[in-house]
């Protein structure tokens, strides 16, 4: 434990530290539960005058390892587009992590048009909207901070809505650093099957497995569904394997959220923006965008690559774009990449 304090310790440039007292009293002894993610819940607070969401991470989820990587890289960062950390609290085996408190919560309860999901479905501009803001902040991370840093877990559950529905990127626990001059990072297995990138099979990651993510999270948006939805039968379970096979029969129309006669009245825009996440979907992650592209993409200072290849699943041995000779021990498998963990 005295190790762990002295690292703890060592943080330089930090967001404030909190007692265990303290964000009890704040949670009003964890009270009010807003939500839990893969490491552990997260609770409405107040500190003051400000509201906060206090995660508490659970003793056996999220390591040492993983919360000290989430405090030192948001709390040295700042951007519109990222949740802001304003404290934690390391306390005897208690970790806790302290964010802005964000009113409209995260993106998965607005865009998964399911029975009994009450929310109206969003309009395209408000779809543009935090498409964009996803694609600001990590642009930020990958190419504007000091080490680039590869997110690994971007996903609905991940991004968090004000109440005027700016997107903001949270939960860094999976989060790597990779130097300016490294290629790419080898790690273990991490973030979200249905999400994860071909070039896992091989660990050779890089940020661009982020991009990867961000196409599907875009489809996800522009459809109304999730990527793997085990509702639904057969092909239509998997909807990148879907967008395979309606983007070479002309049909792209199909996939647009039929829930919403605002989407429907903006076909063709929507088209474009489903383009733009196939270009992010290449299974060769050098073809993918950097997101600083993307971005130009959508503020409509350049234009979407079409020179790109409509495999979007890696589903025997493919050359996944790494730098250097790279065998893969294993032919990829799109179920190794889609199937749970």
């Amino acid at each position: 434990m005295e190790e762990d304090e002295a690292e703890f310790c060592k943080l330089q440039g930090t967001p404030t530290r909190f007692t265990f007292q303290q964000l009890e009293l704040a949670t009003k002894q964890f009270k009010d539960k807003l939500g839990e993610g893969g490491f552990g819940s997260v609770f409405e607070g107040q500190l003051g005058v400000e509201r906060i969401a206090v995660k508490r991470l659970d003793r056996a989820g999220q390591g040492k390892r993983e919360f000290l990587a989430e405090v030192q890289t948001i709390g040295s960062i700042h951007h519109i587009n990222l949740v802001r950390l304003i404290g934690f609290c390391a306390e005897k085996s208690d970790r806790l992590l302290v964010y802005e408190y964000m009113p409209n919560g995260s993106l998965d309860k607005w865009i998964y048009c399911r029975n009994g999901n009450t929310t109206t479905p969003l309009e395209w501009t408000v779809r543009c909207k935090i498409i964009t803001h996803i694609a600001k902040g990590l642009s930020y991370l990958h190419e504007e901070c000091m080490k680039r840093i590869a997110h690994l877990d971007v996903k609905p559950q991940n991004i968090l809505l004000d109440d005027d529905f700016n997107a903001k990127l949270s939960d860094f626990g999976l989060c790597k650093l990779i130097d300016r001059d490294k290629s790419h990072v080898v790690t273990r297995m991490r973030g979200t099957p249905g999400y994860l990138a071909p070039e896992w099979l091989t660990s050779h990651i890089t940020e661009k497995a982020d991009v990867y993510s961000f196409g599907v999270v875009v489809m996800e948006i522009v459809s109304g569904r999730k990527n793997l939805d085990t509702s639904r039968s057969g092909e239509s379970l998997h909807l990148i394997t879907l967008l395979e096979e309606k983007v070479k029969n002309d049909e792209l129309v199909d996939l647009i959220d039929k829930n919403s006669n605002n989407m429907q009245a903006h076909e063709q825009d929507v088209i474009q923006m489903m383009k733009l996440a196939m270009w992010c979907l290449q299974i060769d992650c050098k073809k993918r965008p950097t997101m600083s592209e993307v971005v130009k993409v959508l503020e409509g200072t350049m234009d979407a690559e079409s020179d790109i290849d409509h495999n979007f699943v890696a589903t025997n041995e493919v050359h996944f774009g790494f730098a250097g000779n790279v065998n893969s021990s294993a032919p990829a498998v799109a179920s190794d990449v889609s199937a749970p963990r």
